[in-house]
């Protein structure tokens, strides 16, 4: 009757407009960043983790969570086994690899998308990082 989406992790961390984070951050749950992350934000293996990047939030490293929401910018790679969706004001200069994309107009990426069942059928070797 409804159309629902799956209920995502609830939201547990919030880093405020104001806040900058220095080092790696690790989530097991939902993350909201408003303000600026200097390092990875990896997901404990396993977890059903997401990341939300609103807009004027900025992470500077990669990021491996299974669900990432932005709206703001990624300076990294992104690795998603789920879903990516990219705002109209997103920005990621950064590689994204994905299991499935959602994209929105006025998204810029810098870098190359990659289904992730692809990526998983490519022959290893070494790649050049986004620049």
């Amino acid at each position: 009757m409804f159309n629902r989406k799956p209920k995502d992790p609830e939201i547990e961390t919030l880093i405020g407009a104001g806040t900058r984070v220095d080092g790696d951050v690790r989530v097991t749950g939902g993350v909201h960043v408003e303000g600026r992350v200097h390092g990875n934000v990896l997901a404990e293996p396993g977890g059903a983790a997401v990341l939300e990047v609103a807009q004027g939030g900025v992470v500077e490293g990669n990021v491996d969570v299974p669900r990432v929401v932005v709206h703001g910018e990624v300076r990294g790679d992104i690795r998603a086994s789920g879903k990516v969706e990219l705002g109209p004001t997103a920005r990621v200069a950064g590689s994204v690899v994905y299991g499935v994309i959602e994209m929105a107009a006025g998204a810029e990426i810098r870098g190359r998308l990659i289904a992730a069942a692809l990526e998983a059928s490519a022959p290893t070797g070494g790649s050049a990082g986004a620049g």
